[in-house]
């Protein structure tokens, strides 16, 4: 169920996305047909523009304009191979705004004054600039007077280095007062550090403290190293067993730690060789006699003399183990106390070493940092002191760091931002151009685009017809001739013929077909002939129906004459039936078959409008004019002779297509449709009216007739709706 939700909603959000690019695409086309139409719309907007702007820069006070140059040196000599270098970052952007300064300004137009009367307080507007990748200044003013504006430019020149000097000057006087200050500073300071070095040194032997600071740190490194091997042996003897003392004792040569006597004092050999320190193969011989008495235990008897021999041996070594065994480890403790006291003292001592030697330490860091700031201090004195000695900036240094290049030139005359007024004009009136075209668009309801009358109306677009150029002194001007060479004309109406024919099931087929429009000149006539032609160029036998009572032209189209007779003169029933027999084109009948009632070629009963049909270049197709011009067609359709013709005019052709007049122009059409199978409504692009079509769709559905679609007529071929596969030069 979820997904089925999911599904729904995903078709409904992909169809709003689509309807919404529809109507942006529909928007787009629409404006671009309206630029299409109304270029002129922009041009003129922009033409009044440029001109106003060009009017206004004529009639507007000259402005002048001088400009002098002037070039920067970074670097300046001065004696004794020394280098004055001013401040390099935004060094450039510096100058230029202390050129620009209200002080120069103020200057300069003082001094300019004094060269040339002032008629009017006009301040000259002046602008620096800086050559790309040089240190050249351009200094350029503007003034409404020729004359004092280059008076102005020179004068801000030659100020702007009067107060760099200046400025430089009060520099080396500040720099000089500074200079001086610091170094009676700088000599303050250094008799209190060799004061201080001096109390140091009187105290402290400075040899004495380097040989007690190495001494300190040797006996510091030697009893480290002491340390170190008790702490070593000691946990060494906290890990091993006695056991495993004495087999290291053993391993190592170490003597054991007491003699192995007898119990009356006596040493015996085996005593003397515990004593000697091989407890390890003592335990051993212990160990062998016991295998030896449990080997002899299988022949000889436990009260054997050499068995109870062997027991007594054994008995009186393993006494002696024991009592080795028990003093090693009495000794063993003794060993472990004695090392934990040396350490404790050794760690002591290792403490009153390091206090020694930091104390040794500080004594030596303290005199190294009093030598430092002595030597510093005195360094920092001579260097200022020659800097006092060589510099003086403000009589020394023989050239200028900024110099004048150019003097000002001529002012000359100048209108600043002709182009660019210009050009805002021209842009000001193109803008107000677009926005009447986007009103004009607003205000503009006629259809444009496939895209624009589908969104539009509901009624289904049968064909779209491109636009071609007609010769309109031609009679049959638009008309399908025999191997035309206007292919997407062709297929257009082809286009339409077959959706006429697949609209309905062949029962259900229109065979009277009304064309007509919403007003007078959107191409139904020429839709009407075109379709008919069509349709018999397939096959059928089409008549048709001049049914414009009014103002119909199929006559003059078609060649024939202006008074002969025709629908006007049947539906007012002028003429009766005549006997005649069946025209020899009935026997011809296309693909699509004919829809005579009477067979074989015997006399029939024949309508009388029948003799006024008339041939045409196309085999199968006949046309009945509209006879004498009348203002009584909505009256003459009305009539039951309307609904006979139709009758009589469908049982003898295949298809009959009636031309009429407008729908919004008189009451024929809506008097004459719901007599006919189908409608067919033509809109013209860019011409019809949406409202008016509306108006007009809703007569017709009014009296119920049958809107089959419309036929899109007229439609430019550069539009975005409209596809064509043929080109100019198609086979």
């Amino acid at each position: 169920m979820s997904e089925e939700v999911d599904e729904v909603r995903y078709s409904s959000l992909t169809s709003e996305r689509h309807a919404w690019r529809s109507r942006v695409v529909t928007r787009a086309n629409r404006f671009k047909n309206q630029l299409l139409r109304r270029w002129w719309l922009l041009v003129l907007p922009a033409l009044v523009g440029f001109g106003v702007q060009a009017i206004v820069g004529l009639f507007e006070t000259p402005l002048y304009v001088s400009c002098g140059r002037m070039i920067v040196n970074l670097k300046l000599s001065i004696p004794e191979g020394s280098l004055y270098t001013e401040e390099l970052n935004n060094f450039l952007g510096t100058q230029a705004a202390l050129m620009q300064s209200a002080v120069v300004m103020q200057r300069a137009h003082d001094r300019a004054g004094e060269q040339l009367p002032i008629v009017e307080d006009d301040r000259v507007a002046l602008k620096g600039l800086i050559l790309p990748r040089t240190t050249i200044f351009v200094l350029q003013g503007t003034g409404r007077d020729q004359k004092y504006t280059q008076a102005f430019v020179q004068s801000c020149m030659e100020e702007y280095i009067n107060l760099k000097r200046e400025m430089r000057a009060q520099t080396s006087d500040t720099t000089l007062a500074g200079m001086t200050e610091e170094v009676l500073r700088l000599e303050r300071e250094l008799r209190r550090c060799d004061e201080e070095l001096v109390a140091f040194s009187s105290s402290n032997s400075v040899v004495l403290l380097q040989e007690q600071g190495n001494i300190a740190a040797n006996f510091l490194a030697g009893l480290n190293q002491r340390l170190a091997g008790l702490k070593s042996e000691f946990g060494l003897l906290q890990l091993l067993d006695l056991d495993q003392t004495l087999e290291r004792q053993q391993e190592t040569g170490v003597a054991c730690l007491v003699p192995h006597a007898g119990i009356d004092g006596s040493v015996r050999p085996e005593a003397a060789a515990l004593a000697d320190g091989d407890y390890l193969r003592a335990r051993q011989q212990v160990l062998v006699l016991k295998a030896e008495r449990e080997e002899l235990s299988h022949d000889l008897r436990p009260a054997h003399p050499r068995m109870v021999a062997l027991g007594e041996e054994i008995g009186r070594r393993e006494r002696l183990l024991s009592i080795f065994r028990q003093e090693s480890a009495r000794q063993l403790e003794s060993r472990k106390e004695s090392l934990r006291l040396q350490i404790i003292n050794l760690e002591q001592e290792v403490k009153e070493g390091e206090t020694r030697a930091l104390e040794m330490s500080r004594r030596g860091a303290e005199y190294q940092r009093l030598k430092a700031n002595t030597q510093r201090t005195q360094a920092l004195y001579d260097r200022l002191l020659g800097t006092m000695q060589t510099l003086d900036v403000n009589k020394q240094i023989s050239p200028e760091s900024v110099t004048i290049m150019e003097k000002a030139s001529l002012a000359l005359a100048n209108h600043p931002g002709s182009t660019r007024r210009l050009l805002l004009g021209g842009l000001a009136g193109m803008g107000l151009g677009v926005l009447l075209l986007g009103l004009l668009d607003r205000l503009d309801d006629r259809v444009g685009s496939l895209t624009e009358l589908q969104e539009l109306f509901r009624e289904e677009v049968l064909g779209q017809v491109p636009r071609e150029k007609l010769t309109l002194r031609k009679p049959a001007a638009g008309l399908l001739e025999p191997g035309d060479e206007r292919y997407a004309f062709v297929e257009a109406y082809r286009n339409l013929r077959s959706s006429l024919m697949y609209l309905s099931g062949p029962g259900q087929r229109a065979r009277t077909l009304l064309v007509t429009s919403s007003v007078p000149d959107e191409g139904k006539s020429v839709t009407s002939a075109n379709l008919a032609i069509t349709l018999a160029e397939a096959g059928a036998r089409v008549l048709l129906v001049d049914a414009d009572l009014r103002k119909g032209s199929f006559h003059e189209r078609f060649g024939i004459g202006a008074r002969a007779k025709g629908l006007s003169e049947a539906l007012a029933g002028e003429v009766g039936n005549v006997q005649e027999k069946r025209p020899d084109h009935g026997e011809e009948n296309g693909v699509m078959g004919s829809s005579g009632t009477a067979e074989g070629p015997g006399p029939v009963p024949v309508p009388g409008w029948v003799e006024w049909v008339q041939k045409t270049g196309v085999t199968t197709l006949f046309l009945l004019p509209r006879g004498e011009a009348t203002h009584r067609a909505s009256e003459l359709f009305l009539s039951a002779r309307a609904a006979r013709f139709l009758e009589e005019a469908s049982g003898r052709y295949d298809f009959v297509v009636l031309d009429t007049a407008p729908v919004m122009a008189a009451d024929d059409v809506t008097s004459l449709a719901p007599r006919v199978d189908g409608v067919l409504f033509v809109v013209r692009a860019e011409h019809s009216s949406a409202r008016v079509m509306r108006a007009a769709l809703d007569l017709l559905y009014l009296r119920h007739v049958r809107v089959l679609g419309l036929v899109f007529n007229d439609v430019r071929r550069r539009n975005g709706d409209y596809y064509q596969y043929y080109g100019r030069n198609a086979d």
